[in-house]
């Protein structure tokens, strides 16, 4: 069986409520982030994933990740891997787009990136990592991250350059599934917040 990757974006925090930035500033779960991480961790575990036995699992260190993967019932078997830290903004961490704008109207990420962090061509390059990690074994792998590293995977696993990741949203607590469709690499599902339904 081909490999797939399951994306897990961490639950909601104060910073991803408000839209600001969050890169590497280590801002916690809400109780509401923290309930989501569950809820995502009962699907998990129900069927037709039935708690993944076979998986490998790997998670940014980042508190907000490594705490949904817990939740979610994976942290004794995840690893740490700083591949999957979200984005560093540097000028820009902690600032919403609105304010951003206002100082550099038309700024896009995926096309200008920022100052003083990571360019456009070094998150390509951990994205192509991981992408390249998941393709390397006949085994699904779960990936506890970041809205921008994760798009940015889902990108790459397609094929496509950095910038169609501003076409691919990303909620607090959802599930992506990256696959294959006639042995060509496919998104199974995207954005994926069933789970938090009542």
């Amino acid at each position: 069986m081909a490999p797939r990757i399951l994306l897990a974006r961490h639950g909601q925090t104060a910073w991803s409520l408000s839209g600001k930035h969050t890169g590497r500033t280590d801002v916690p779960l809400l109780e509401e982030g923290r309930q989501g991480a569950k809820l995502l961790g009962e699907r998990l575990h129900r069927q037709p994933y039935g708690g993944l036995p076979d998986v490998e699992v790997r998670t940014s260190p980042l508190s907000r990740a490594r705490e949904t993967c817990e939740l979610a019932g994976f942290g004794d078997r995840a690893r740490h891997w700083d591949a999957l830290l979200e984005w560093d903004y540097g000028a820009y961490e902690g600032m919403t787009p609105a304010e951003i704008q206002a100082v550099r109207p038309g700024w896009l990420i995926w096309r200008d990136g920022v100052p003083e962090g990571e360019t456009l061509a070094e998150v390509t390059a951990r994205a192509d990592e991981v992408v390249t990690w998941a393709r390397s074994a006949d085994r699904d792998v779960l990936v506890f991250a970041h809205g921008h590293i994760l798009r940015s995977i889902g990108a790459r696993w397609l094929g496509l350059p950095l910038d169609f990741a501003a076409r691919i949203r990303l909620n607090p607590t959802s599930l992506s599934v990256l696959g294959w469709a006639y042995g060509e690499p496919a998104l199974e599902s995207w954005n994926d917040v069933g789970h938090l339904v009542p």
